[in-house]
């Protein structure tokens, strides 16, 4: 019989329906009481437009004394396929009376009234189940209808019922309200759910209804309304966490949004307990000051963390400060030496593996930028073999590779970059296949690696922060290498740099030459994404933004930019994102 079951799905799945029919009749005679057997049959003869024999099928099950109520379902949708409304709906109507006799049938009949459709009737079926048994709950199953109906307020209020009452997991109810909002604060959902919220907030001062909102004004990157709702949480919370503050100060430094974050943080500052959270802030309020501060500036800011040294130590939990004072004497004030020396002095102090790997690694970009490659290519070898199955482990073969690369030896870079395809990190894995394939491409056409050289060069003087040089190195390429492999890699390597400076046509003019004369190349769809996010985030020009996420969405559906691509344009259309 299992024999018999398996093709009776496979011939089905297959369309085979003939051959389908014929082992399920098989199965009902001998399995009269097996539903799914019976729902097959009636399926393989509605897809063979048998619809006589369904029904005298389902009208003799109908009958049973213990006849499962879908079947007056079933029953009912056969009408319907043969276009007979009326007789249709009076077998639906029996079976929503069935949940009279036993509320408990309302998950089955509502479930079956959803797959066909037939949305008002599954409405029906679960609201009148929970009118009579309170203790079952379909606020999830309602939610899910409405949203299938476009009745998005009562969406809403199904979803928002689920959290209060505690019967579904808060993340779990926002994963399917976030598809319903967008980053738009105007758009149609985002003002139904915020009005709903604050009536909510009104009716019942919960501070679940501060937090809610709070969710919504990070999607729409409100982040001074947001904080305004953090602010009041944090003031009514007996623990006094500063976690959340932390997280939305994240997302607004993240979104470059250094005004909001900088008042959160000097919030935190004030306010935290913990003197983790403290430190953490304080170096946060620094990186937003570094972000815009000129070279005049850098005394006071290096006064600024040697005052944090004094106050707070060399111990294991300062290691966040210890390694943000090491890059910012070595990025930004290109001395590596003192940088050096306070990193080795703390790998001297007891501690985990991960922080020992964390710290080895911030030291190895150090001595990389002092091209004092083998040192470097040491500790990354030391973290990739302590740590071989983790993130930490294939970063640091990523930085193995990285750092061959700058020293010229890319036989062994690209060995390293081979294994990283496969990264369980999608950056890295993407990182990887890029380096590699610039590594084989640039290998085949010149013998010499003359012009992969020079790139690796400019690529290094890029990693030290010296932006002009690269910038002149990467224009020896483009003048010099015309038409070679490497000229793609050039341009988009400079585009960044550009950006990176704020010289937004400079960056469109190389990122529009990489679609127009590479289209084909491995960097097209990068180029594409990149100008996409220009227009729509510096350029303010969210039409030519649209064109470029739709090329990437329509050409490079394989792209790692594909899901964040799709996501933008359809924001920028106006989509509801469900």
């Amino acid at each position: 019989m299992a024999q018999e079951d398996f093709l009776a799905k496979q011939y089905f799945n297959d369309g085979d329906y003939d051959k389908a029919v014929a082992f399920y009749e098989k199965l009902v005679k001998q399995n009269p009481r097996r539903t799914d057997y019976s729902e097959g049959l009636v399926a393989c003869y509605q897809q063979l437009e048998r619809f006589a024999e369904a029904e005298q099928f389902l009208l003799e099950k109908v009958q049973e004394p213990y006849a499962f109520p879908t079947f007056l379902i079933e029953l009912g949708y056969n009408y319907t396929l043969q276009d007979q409304p009326e007789k249709a709906q009076e077998y639906y109507q029996k079976a929503i009376e069935k949940i009279e006799e036993n509320p408990n049938f309302g998950y089955s009949i509502g479930s079956r009234f959803q797959k066909y459709a037939l949305l008002d009737e599954a409405i029906q079926a679960f609201s009148r189940a929970m009118e009579l048994k309170p203790d079952l709950n379909y606020d999830f199953q309602l939610a899910r209808i409405y949203g299938e109906k476009g009745e998005i307020g009562k969406m809403f209020e199904y979803y928002l019922k689920l959290i209060s009452e505690g019967k579904s997991s808060r993340a779990n109810v926002l994963r399917y309200i976030d598809n319903f909002v967008s980053e738009n604060p105007q758009d149609g959902n985002n003002l139904i759910l915020r009005k709903l919220l604050l009536k909510n907030a009104q009716k019942n001062p919960d501070v679940l209804w501060n937090e809610l909102l709070s969710w919504l004004f990070i999607q729409q990157r409100q982040f001074k309304n947001a904080f305004a709702q953090e602010r009041a949480i944090f003031k009514r919370s007996e623990a006094q966490s500063v976690e959340r503050l932390q997280y939305v100060a994240s997302m607004a430094f993240k979104e470059e949004d250094f005004e909001s974050a900088k008042e959160m943080y000097g919030f935190i500052l004030k306010n935290a307990n913990d003197p983790a959270a403290k430190l953490n802030a304080e170096l946060n309020l620094i990186k937003i000051d570094l972000a815009s501060a000129t070279e005049k500036e850098y005394d006071a800011i290096e006064k600024r963390y040697q005052e944090l040294l004094d106050f707070y130590g060399y111990r294991n939990e300062t290691l966040e400060l210890q390694i943000a004072y090491a890059n910012f004497l070595t990025f930004n004030r290109e001395n590596p030496k003192p940088a050096i020396d306070i990193l080795k002095k703390s790998l001297k102090t007891p501690m985990g593996r991960f922080q020992e790997a964390y710290l080895k690694l911030a030291l190895g970009d150090i001595l990389v930028f002092d091209q004092r490659f083998n040192e470097a290519l040491i500790y990354f070898t030391q973290v990739q073999k302590s740590l071989k199955n983790d993130v930490l482990g294939q970063e640091a073969r990523f930085k193995v590779a990285q750092t061959s690369f700058y020293k010229g030896d890319f036989d062994w870079a690209h060995t390293q970059l081979k294994v990283l395809r496969g990264s369980t990190s999608q950056l890295i894995a993407n990182d990887a296949m890029q380096l590699s394939l610039l590594i084989s491409d640039n290998s085949l056409e010149d013998s010499t690696q003359t012009a992969l050289k020079k790139y690796a060069h400019a690529d290094l003087l890029a990693y030290q922060n010296k932006t002009t040089k690269a910038i002149e190195a990467l224009e020896d390429i483009l003048q010099n290498h015309k038409g070679e492999k490497i000229e793609d890699e050039a341009l988009m390597k400079q585009a960044e740099l550009y950006e990176k400076r704020g010289q937004f046509d400079k960056a469109r003019f190389n990122y529009q030459k990489i679609v127009e004369f590479y289209g084909q190349d491995i960097l097209a769809d990068d180029a594409h994404f990149a100008l996409a996010e220009l227009y729509r985030k510096k350029l303010d020009d969210p039409e030519k933004a649209k064109f470029h996420y739709e090329k990437i969405i329509y050409g490079y559906q394989d792209s790692y930019y594909f899901p964040r691509a799709r996501k933008n344009f359809r924001i920028l259309r106006g989509d509801s994102i469900n």
